[in-house]
C-alpha cells in the first residue's frame, strides 16, 4: 500500500464471511508489529461483520512483516524513534482511503481501535480523519497530544490500566479533560486491577477478566457507531 509519503506499507486484511457490503475497523498494532495477537484481534472483529484493515507502522524503519520481541524493549527502540505525529496520521490516512474504494465497504462507517502504542494512533487517526468511531486501550504517550481533542471526529472510548505504571493519572487526566472541555463524546474507562497490557493474552499481564469486560463494551461501542 503506498502512503502519501512516498513509502510504502505493508497491512492485514481480515474480513468477514458472506457477501454484502459491512463497515469497516482499522485496527492499530501495539509496539510489536502486526503479530500474531494483532492478526487474531483483526479476525475476532471481522468475524463480528467488519472489514478489518491492519497496518505495519514500522514500515518507514522496518522490513515488512516486522515482529519485535515481547522480552526484548530496547530492540524496538530505534522503530519507537522513527514514528512522527505526520507519518502516523498519512498512515491512517492511507487505510481510510484504501477502505474508501472498496466496494464491499459501508463507506460513511469507518472506525478504528488500537492497542498501547496502536492507542495512541487511534486517537491521532479520530483527530485526522471523519471516523465515525475510535477506540484506544492504554495508548501511551497520548497526553502530549491533548491538544488535538478538539479535532476529533467521532465518539472515543478509552480504556486503562488502573496498576499501569507506564501511563499516570495524571496523564490519563490531561487527555480527558481535553476531550471533555472541547466538548467531544466519550467514555472513559479505568479497570482498577487491571496493568498496561491487559488484552494481549500473549503477554504476562494479560488479565482474562478485564480482556473480556473491555472486549464486550469495545464491540457493543463499534456497534451502537458502525452497525
Amino acid at each position: 500500500m503506498k502512503v502519501n509519503d512516498g513509502t510504502s506499507m505493508q497491512v492485514y486484511t481480515s474480513m468477514p464471511d458472506g457477501n454484502g457490503k459491512y463497515p469497516a475497523v482499522i485496527v492499530f498494532q501495539e509496539a510489536f508489529g502486526v503479530n500474531g495477537h494483532i492478526r487474531s484481534v483483526a479476525d475476532r472483529i471481522a468475524k463480528e461483520g467488519y472489514i478489518v484493515i491492519a497496518p505495519e507502522l514500522f514500515h518507514r524503519t522496518a522490513p515488512a512483516g516486522f515482529e519485535g520481541s515481547y522480552t526484548d524493549f530496547n530492540a524496538l527502540m530505534p522503530h519507537f524513534q522513527g514514528i512522527t505525529f505526520e507519518g502516523l496520521a498519512a498512515d491512517a490516512k492511507a487505510c481510510y482511503e484504501w477502505l474508501q474504494q472498496q466496494p464491499n465497504v459501508i463507506t460513511s462507517k469507518i472506525g478504528c481501535i488500537g492497542f498501547c502504542l496502536g492507542g495512541r494512533v487511534s486517537f491521532v487517526a479520530n483527530a485526522t480523519l471523519p471516523l465515525s468511531a475510535a477506540i484506544s486501550y492504554y495508548g501511551g504517550s497520548t497526553a502530549p497530544l491533548a491538544d488535538k481533542a478538539k479535532d476529533l471526529h467521532g465518539p472515543h472510548l478509552f480504556f486503562w490500566g488502573g496498576l499501569d505504571k507506564h501511563i499516570t493519572q495524571e496523564q490519563i487526566d490531561t487527555v480527558i479533560n481535553a476531550v471533555k472541555a472541547a466538548n467531544k463524546p466519550y467514555t472513559n474507562v479505568v479497570i482498577s486491577y487491571a496493568d498496561h497490557a491487559f488484552n494481549c493474552d500473549e503477554r504476562p499481564n494479560y488479565n482474562k477478566q478485564a480482556a473480556s469486560e473491555a472486549w464486550a463494551m469495545s464491540l457493543a461501542f463499534l456497534k451502537n457507531n458502525l452497525g
